[in-house]
């Protein structure tokens, strides 16, 4: 019997539906979008007059940086991420996506992301660029070779932060690197948190994620001392040698307050030495780097 157009109307929207899915999980969106939002944060913090397109060349920019980092990331990983089952139904170890068209995505998301950041300025774009380049070609061949990896990916990690500021100001200097060392900072708690929870997943995988690699004392306080210096490294805007990025007394208790949130999970962690412990150190981790850049705006614009 011949198809007619009515009939392959359900198949064509069901395979439509199934791609925009799977491009989704493939850019890892929500992470995505939280990435832009450091980026959005960074740029307000710079500027006393909002431009509507640089703010949308951010946006689109960040998005598509940070999606082709993980696409490349899935396409490279797609054995590996097999193994494991938080990561065996991605699109890619499921078969529901083949190889080239994920690299195609991700080329394309490439080219797409430099261009609409260097219509903002050169830096941004190179900065976006090389955070392509750390993640992709340094940062996931290490995670089989050693726990270093988490250092060598918290370069492109922390990126996003600061580049908001470059992309208003055209210029990389003390405010930025801050902002930098903040976010640098924060992700070795964060993603050792995830290597905690995950860690036979990760072992399935050969993947060599913990400090010591392992889920021990030795690790928990590696995870207690990089929050404590997060901390720390937060509220320096407030002693003035931070150029035009400063903080107020108040914006500095607020910090503090959600420093010691952060500081006691991973007191707890370190006693209970627990997947649970681990798991609400991770949600932890995030409300405090998405309160600590809305305090961080606020301050400035309020």
């Amino acid at each position: 019997m011949m198809k007619t157009h009515s009939d392959s109307l359900p198949l064509t929207s069901y395979n439509l539906v199934t791609f925009v899915s799977d491009f989704l999980q493939l850019t890892k969106f929500r992470l995505a979008i939280s990435v832009v939002f450091s980026s959005i944060a960074g740029y307000l913090l710079a500027v006393d007059q909002i431009q509507v397109s640089i703010l949308l060349g951010l946006f689109l920019g960040g998005f598509a940086m940070v999606g082709a980092s993980n696409a490349f990331n899935q396409w490279i990983e797609k054995e590996k991420d097999a193994l494991m089952d938080r990561t065996k139904n991605r699109p890619l170890p499921a078969g529901r996506m083949s190889d080239i068209t994920a690299l195609i995505v991700a080329s394309t998301l490439t080219l797409l992301g430099i261009y609409i950041l260097n219509n903002i300025n050169f830096k941004t774009a190179l900065f976006g660029a090389f955070s392509i380049f750390i993640y992709t070609c340094v940062y996931t061949p290490l995670k089989s070779v050693t726990p270093l990896s988490v250092f060598v990916g918290a370069f492109p990690g922390a990126i996003p932060f600061m580049l908001g500021w470059v992309a208003a100001t055209g210029s990389f200097g003390i405010e930025p690197g801050v902002l930098f060392m903040v976010q640098f900072f924060w992700q070795f708690p964060h993603f050792w948190a995830i290597g905690w929870m995950m860690d036979d997943d990760y072992k399935k995988a050969s993947f060599k994620m913990l400090p010591t690699g392992n889920p021990d004392q030795a690790t928990a306080f590696q995870i207690v001392f990089y929050t404590f210096w997060t901390i720390i490294i937060s509220i320096t805007p407030y002693t003035q040698f931070s150029g035009r990025l400063s903080l107020s007394l108040g914006a500095v208790i607020c910090l503090v307050l959600i420093g010691l949130y952060f500081l006691y999970h991973t007191l707890k962690l370190m006693h209970n030495k627990s997947k649970e412990a681990a798991k609400k150190l991770m949600y932890a981790s995030i409300v405090y780097i998405s309160l600590l850049q809305i305090i961080y705006v606020l301050d400035k614009w309020i």
